[in-house]
């Protein structure tokens, strides 16, 4: 298994450094992250009161405009994007911003004292990675990295490493794999917002 997902995890870091520009000058990628942790601090500081409905209206806004969600899902889709509808497009970039969106509002739930950093940038083979660390109530930092593409003047987070090594693309991947196999794109659109409603509702 595990050499198997560092095979995605090549595969998909490929195809990004294949799709990125090279930048060698900073960006302002760190205003992105900057603005996440800020709609993920104010949903936790706040999270008992919202509930996961109230955490998901607060966070959702932000992910659409800090993440590039078509990009990201056509590189989840993988191969099958190109055989796709324009509409079913749009259908499963909407489906995937969702539960991502979901997905921060489970896991930031509460406040308890954590800190969300954002300590630096580095160049990469895929592009500029904004690098950040979330510092647990009892210390213990995580680290999330942030890869960034730049679209009509405005850098968007395209994938996120835990620990420096995990994509959370090439997780989808291999995720979405096996749904797209056997229930298509319509069956993997219907998947995402199930997940999502599931979320949302508690």
């Amino acid at each position: 298994m595990k050499f198997v997902l560092k095979a995605v995890l090549t595969l998909v870091g490929a195809t990004i450094a294949l799709l990125l520009p090279a930048v060698a000058a900073p960006t302002d990628g760190g205003a992105a992250v900057r603005g996440l942790y800020d709609a993920l601090l104010g949903a936790m500081h706040n999270g008992q009161s919202l509930g996961p409905r109230g955490r998901y209206a607060q966070i959702e806004p932000v992910v659409k405009r800090v993440f590039d969600i078509p990009f990201m899902t056509r590189l989840a889709v993988g191969s099958q994007w190109s055989d796709i509808s324009e509409a079913q497009r749009r259908q499963a970039s909407e489906a995937f911003g969702r539960y991502l969106a979901a997905v921060y509002a489970e896991r930031f739930d509460s406040y308890a004292g954590e800190r969300l950093e954002v300590t630096g940038e580095k160049e990469s083979a895929g592009g500029p990675m904004i690098m950040s660390r979330i510092v647990k109530s009892d210390g213990e930092p995580v680290n999330l990295n942030y890869l960034m593409r730049e679209e009509g003047g405005i850098w968007k987070i395209v994938d996120v490493y835990l620990d420096g090594t995990i994509s959370e693309v090439a997780t989808r991947r291999s995720e979405f794999a096996g749904i797209l196999r056997a229930q298509g794109i319509i069956g993997l659109i219907q998947t995402l917002n199930a997940k999502a409603d599931s979320l949302i509702s508690g």
